[in-house]
């Protein structure tokens, strides 16, 4: 019963994002000479480390903060961490470390149909598109620029590019990618991999496999993510971006008069969804409010938020259309509004004009001590009352209903876990910092350590906040120590 409803909710929500973003990309476009739209729906959905973005505001690089939007002509760069960005049919994009990429066409054309150009300027970018299901519409353009050449990716491709000053290797780990040069288009097909000289047009040398990196296990867990509940849709709709998180962070439940509204776990009627979070300032559009929550995207750029008696509150699809950057109207001015609904909310005040010269384009939010859950010890973790997902490693953690309860009940849940490293190939797994970062937290008991996938280790508490993609946002440098790495027996190797 509890999946119908879920399932029926989230149809309603792709719907009600389908027909709100339509619109708002109707009304934009008969503002262009061209027809084209620049309301797009991408985000910084995960930031692990030292990451930073340029949001083309004159600020130069700041420090990035996962559920940041994304717009044409932003730049994103890591250092010793990791990012991932994630479009709104459920593509994604990840950098390893020391990678810098720009974008620079985020479009929508008069069809509906999306235009995403990516430059990859240095270092490693995973590329992963989804394939279509039964959709009529028209196809989504994507290119991949390096050097002086460009890939047009199709859908369901999945590759890997790894840059550097002199060569450029490509890796298909999915579909069949095409690349345009000075030399004429190369087609490179799945399960290969192609060597490109940067300053020499001609073909590229095409070997017969894929050699293994230590970020590949973070993508492929990354692209299953979003594939298994991208499926949540039933009509398949590129707009409905964001449930992937909602779904496995929160759930839709029956709150008496109120009706059906969703709430994440781990909050109980006492947490209040803007007591923290960051205003960030993007150019024409003003102060954006971003959520530091996992799953914080969608129930805060559509719908509106409600407070019930002896629920809390909570998210429902409907009333008001997709906010985009523009989403200051979605915060309640006070109490909800549904049928018995009372309570107290603490708005976040908006500042009053744009950022001064050289004062942070990115204003901290906290009305409140903020909850995170995190990695208690070695093998367990500890799941915090109105911590609201945050500090949850995404998707690893099987269904957290049960945990959520016994948080609200008694303040904290606990749960075995054990940590799967990436196969970096050094004596003893010697791991590096930004290696570190992608360590895979999972419930239970480590299986049998003969496993030839993956090695097992223990991991210091300070790992766990790392883990979310969520993590609080403020305008500090990117300076600083990084997380403390999992232990896996070789040790970290700065």
């Amino acid at each position: 019963m509890r999946n119908t409803l879920l399932f029926k909710a989230i149809t309603l929500s792709s719907l009600l994002l389908l027909a709100t973003a339509m619109l708002a990309q109707a009304n934009d476009a008969m503002k262009t000479d061209s027809g084209s739209s620049k309301v797009r729906i991408v985000r910084l959905s995960q930031v692990k480390g030292a990451v930073e973005i340029d949001r083309s505001n004159g600020r130069g690089f700041e420090r990035a903060i996962a559920n940041l939007p994304i717009v044409e002509q932003n730049q994103l760069r890591t250092g010793v961490g990791v990012a991932e960005v994630e479009f709104e049919d459920n593509s994604s994009l990840r950098l390893a470390p020391n990678s810098l990429v720009e974008f620079p066409v985020l479009e929508r054309n008069a069809s509906g149909a999306t235009m995403s150009s990516v430059h990859v300027v240095k270092g490693t970018a995973y590329i992963s598109l989804v394939k279509p299901k039964g959709s009529k519409g028209p196809a989504n353009d994507f290119t991949v620029v390096f050097g002086a050449r460009k890939l047009n990716l199709d859908p369901a491709t999945h590759v890997r590019l790894e840059l550097e000053v002199a060569e450029a290797k490509l890796a298909v780990m999915d579909g069949a990618v095409h690349v345009d040069g000075a030399s004429g288009a190369v087609s490179i097909p799945k399960k290969k991999t192609a060597t490109f000289q940067m300053f020499d047009p001609t073909e590229p040398t095409i070997a017969k496999n894929i050699a293994s990196t230590p970020f590949d296990e973070w993508d492929h867990n990354a692209v299953s993510y979003h594939s298994n509940v991208a499926s949540f849709s039933a009509f398949n709709s590129p707009y409905s971006y964001g449930l992937s998180d909602m779904s496995y962070y929160g759930s839709f439940v029956n709150a008496g008069g109120c009706g059906s509204m969703w709430r994440p776990y781990f909050a109980s009627a006492a947490w209040d969804p803007y007591a923290n979070g960051t205003w960030a300032w993007y150019s024409g559009a003003g102060y954006s409010w971003v959520s530091p929550y996992p799953w914080a995207w969608t129930p805060y750029h559509s719908g509106s938020w409600a407070y019930c008696d002896n629920v809390g509150w909570g998210w429902m699809p409907g009333g008001g259309g997709w906010y985009g950057l523009n989403n200051v109207a979605a915060i309640p001015s006070s109490i909800g509004t549904t049928a018995g609904g009372s309570g107290v909310i603490h708005a976040p005040h908006v500042p009053g004009h744009p950022p001064l010269p050289h004062a942070p384009s990115m204003v901290a939010v906290n009305t409140k001590p903020i909850s995170q859950s995190e990695i208690a010890s070695p093998s367990s973790f500890v799941f915090r009352k109105d911590s609201a997902g945050l500090g949850v490693p995404r998707g690893t953690l099987g269904h957290l209903g049960k945990f959520s309860s016994e948080s609200i009940s008694h303040g904290t849940a606990k749960t075995t876990i054990y940590a799967t490293a990436p196969q970096t190939g050094r004596p003893n797994g010697a791991m590096t910092m930004s290696e570190s970062m992608v360590v895979s937290v999972h419930r239970g008991s480590p299986p049998p350590s003969n496993s030839a996938s993956s090695s097992q280790g223990s991991f210091s508490s300070s790992y766990g906040g790392a883990s979310s993609g969520g993590g609080m946002g403020n305008a500090r440098s990117t300076s600083g120590p990084a997380p403390s790495a999992p232990s896996t027996g070789g040790g970290v190797r700065k």
